[in-house]
């Protein structure tokens, strides 16, 4: 039986979606992320006897609509299950292909999945009564399930996880599909990338490229209140693979990929359990896979000394803490979990490492005024950064941030203006008599304050001269991001 995957287009004329992102864009530095989610559900049928898969993710080649639909119909004979990924921005027009799915498909069953729908269901369903079902939360065991009961003949709609249309067109909701405990049991994302997708497709701009990513945990024990995939599909219980299966991951890296230059962790947390940290470690380093590939993994400014240290011995070149705010009160409001005074330490204990470090910024957050946004790129200026990103806050259903700006009658309420036209940032908030259009103005002027600095551009320079590919990854990120650099920001 033929299960097809598609991660559908969006924006195509103006660059490559970012579905996969936290918040996703066409981004200003030309970041373009794996379909990971969508990757994991697909590699787990894959694997079973009886099921064909086809996966088509069509920002990763700026497919416009009718030549994805077209790509479909070649190589879509037979299929009776349609597995769509969505987003909050792009949700009208995600509803809108798996509509034309489902016309072209009749006999199929076309489901969605994704942040937005796992939150939303019942209103996404009422966007367009050609749509089968919502998969809910986290969905590999869901479409594992859907696929098993199509194939049986079996009533596929008492599977659990997912919300779904009757014969009668009434909507309803099943029990909430229990989560993966089993990790070692999730399919490595790299044998499916190898078969499926070409690496030279996507980019991180923090990244060494070409790279791929992985996620060797799901859930995250923090409870920030912005944070998108915790509070919508994973749970803030922190599931994760053995250190033994995530070395065998970077193992298959290293003899199938040769290209590859580094692994990106994207878990939330990857540092939340020392131990396990540690024995990752031990393991890259007694297998010479430290000497083979590079990686980063996000971070907590929490981490100590010691493992920084064992970490970069592993490989680890660079990690991503989420700073968010240089203002303690704000800190507190978002549930961070963290203190200003832990900001520098971290900088400079992991420089003494001898790791980059990439630091995360975000304003509108509850609390914030004109004086807080100057004293968080205060903060960022001072902090010894080798990159760092400023956004506007963008709260997605789901979220508590979500909730508190709703509440607050902050939000336009209109999903599109979660992006600008081109598909890049922007926020459909405001904060008291700060507007929208000001806070993207300020990110767009700590982007210029932050890399246009003279201490900036020297440290970027040295960096290149010791260090060739961090040179060709810079210059790759800048071609782009210099149009959005240099463009007048409010001061």
């Amino acid at each position: 039986m033929k299960v097809f995957f598609v991660n559908p287009p969006f924006k195509s004329q103006y660059g490559k979606f970012s579905r996969e992102q936290r918040s996703p864009a066409i981004t200003k530095s030309g970041c373009f992320y794996y379909p990971l989610w969508l990757i994991y559900a697909a590699a787990r049928i894959e694997r079973k006897e009886g099921f064909e898969v086809e996966f088509i993710d069509a920002p990763a080649k700026q497919m416009e609509k009718n030549h994805c639909l077209e790509l479909v119909e070649q190589k879509g004979a037979g299929t009776k299950l349609f597995v769509v990924d969505s987003t909050t921005p792009s949700i009208y027009e995600d509803v809108a292909f798996a509509a034309e799915l489902k016309t072209r498909f009749p006999e199929a069953i076309v489901v969605l999945v994704g942040t937005h729908v796992s939150t939303l269901p019942e209103e996404t369903l009422s966007l367009n009564d050609q749509i089968d079902a919502v998969a809910r939360r986290e969905y590999d065991l869901i479409v594992e399930e859907l696929a098993e009961a199509i194939r049986r003949g079996a009533n596929w709609r008492q599977v659990r996880g997912i919300t779904f249309r009757d014969e009668n067109g009434q909507i309803h909701s099943n029990e909430d599909m229990p989560y993966l405990t089993d990790m070692d049991d999730v399919p490595f994302a790299a044998e499916f990338i190898k078969k499926h997708l070409d690496v030279y497709d996507y980019f991180n701009p923090t990244a060494i490229y070409p790279e791929i990513q992985i996620f060797t945990g799901r859930g995250c024990p923090f409870h920030c209140y912005f944070c998108l995939y915790p509070q919508t599909m994973h749970g803030h219980t922190y599931r994760f693979r053995s250190p033994k299966n995530v070395v065998a991951e970077f193992e298959y890296i290293a003899e199938n990929f040769p290209e590859v230059k580094e692994v990106i962790i994207e878990d939330d947390t990857f540092t939340a359990n020392k131990d396990r940290v540690l024995e990752v470690c031990r393991l890259l380093i007694e297998k010479g896979l430290n000497k083979k590939l590079q990686w980063m993994a996000n971070a907590r400014v929490t981490l100590d000394y010691e493992t920084m240290v064992q970490m970069k011995k592993a490989g680890c070149r660079l990690l991503l803490p989420g700073f968010e705010s240089g203002n303690q009160t704000i800190l507190n409001n978002i549930k961070k979990g963290t203190k200003v005074e832990q900001f520098k330490p971290f900088v400079d204990n992991a420089r003494k490492a001898g790791m980059q470090v990439h630091g995360c910024f975000i304003f509108g957050n509850k609390g914030e005024t004109r004086e807080t946004m100057k004293e968080t790129l205060k903060v960022a200026l001072t902090l010894k950064l080798d990159t760092a990103q400023f956004y506007p806050l963008m709260p997605f259903p789901g979220t508590e941030a979500y909730d508190w700006a709703v509440a607050q009658g902050y939000l336009s309420g209109k999903y599109t203006d979660y992006l600008q036209e081109d598909g890049n940032h922007n926020t459909s908030m405001h904060v008291d008599d700060i507007s929208a259009q000001e806070l993207v103005d300020f990110c767009n002027y700590c982007r210029r304050k932050f890399y246009m600095r003279p201490w900036y551009i020297g440290h970027r320079i040295w960096m290149g001269l010791k260090d060739p590919e961090d040179l060709k990854r810079a210059l790759k990120s800048f071609g782009r991001f210099r149009e959005f650099l240099f463009k007048r920001a409010a001061t």
